[in-house]
């Protein structure tokens, strides 16, 4: 019994972590952004973090926050050269940018490990810990959404055109977009640093990437809670259907086809979308 609730505590604490690379990836693609560079943002971010518990025993709050700044300023430092770019050309330079990063923790031994990666990291994150972290990320993003940030954010994923002509800079808005998407990347990273005793270059590599983007097409692109509910899904999906474990990118991507073909704007949107409808066929009814 007490194996199976520690399972189950496992998989939970695992949503919540893919939850946070989730909206590393949302936060990008809200603002319009083609990026695919959360991968190499959780890997910056841990080990980043895993460094800085095994060589100098910082706590979890100080890690998780060097992870974070980095991720951030990688961001930032990637937003310069490719916020000019649209569509399929910052697919392609962020996945070189993932590429760059990978090749950096394989290569550099004496730093990173190397192929063996680094082991012993100290688990520094429980569920608690998690949820608040979680907790805080939504309420930011839930935050942000209600600003002039968000707006802007909005009407440049829907029109860049129409953000021009209403005086919102395009590029600006999406390096800041890049910087928050590597402070989320590099945060999640860092939970999984804390999280998995051990970091290997694979673990930031194609899987992750599809990983992140099917959990935001998925869940939805524009509620909150929807790169949260896709990160559900999909992590409880291979454990639900055990048999299709093995499987789990081939079912990933056909979900993310289902999910662009009968809900495409994802669960949570489509569902938010029909609710209201529903909601304002009542009242239509319910007039005189």
């Amino acid at each position: 019994m007490s194996s199976f609730l520690s399972g189950q505590l496992s998989l939970f604490e695992l949503v919540l972590v893919n939850g946070v690379l989730a909206y590393s990836q949302y936060i990008a693609l809200r603002a319009g952004v083609f990026s695919l560079a959360t991968a190499g943002f959780a890997s910056l971010g841990a080990y980043a973090a895993a460094l800085l518990a095994l060589r100098f025993g910082l706590p979890a709050g100080a890690g998780l926050l060097a992870a974070a700044s980095i991720g951030a300023l990688a961001g930032a430092l990637l937003a310069w050269p490719l916020a000019r770019l649209r569509g399929v050309f910052q697919a392609i330079a962020t996945l070189a940018f993932v590429q760059i990063v990978m090749s950096i923790s394989l290569y550099w031994e004496s730093l990173t490990g190397g192929a063996l990666g680094l082991n012993g990291i100290p688990n520094l994150v429980g569920p608690g810990h998690l949820l608040v972290v979680v907790a805080i990320v939504l309420y930011l993003l839930k935050a942000l959404s209600g600003t002039g940030i968000g707006r802007a954010f909005d009407t440049i994923r829907q029109d860049e055109t129409v953000a021009v002509s209403l005086g919102i800079s395009v590029v600006r808005h999406q390096r800041l977009a890049f910087a928050l998407s590597g402070a989320l990347g590099g945060l999640g990273g860092g939970l999984v640093a804390y999280r998995n005793y051990s970091l290997v270059p694979e673990d930031f590599g194609f899987p992750l990437i599809i990983a992140a983007l099917g959990f935001v097409v998925l869940g939805g692109r524009n509620a909150v809670l929807g790169p949260l509910a896709g990160a559900l899904i999909l992590t409880l999906l291979p454990e639900v259907a055990r048999p299709l474990a093995d499987y789990r990118l081939a079912v990933n991507g056909a979900l993310m086809v289902l999910a662009i073909i009968y809900w495409p704007y994802g669960v949570v949107d489509t569902l938010g979308l029909r609710w209201r409808r529903r909601k304002a066929e009542r009242l239509a009814e319910a007039q005189p």
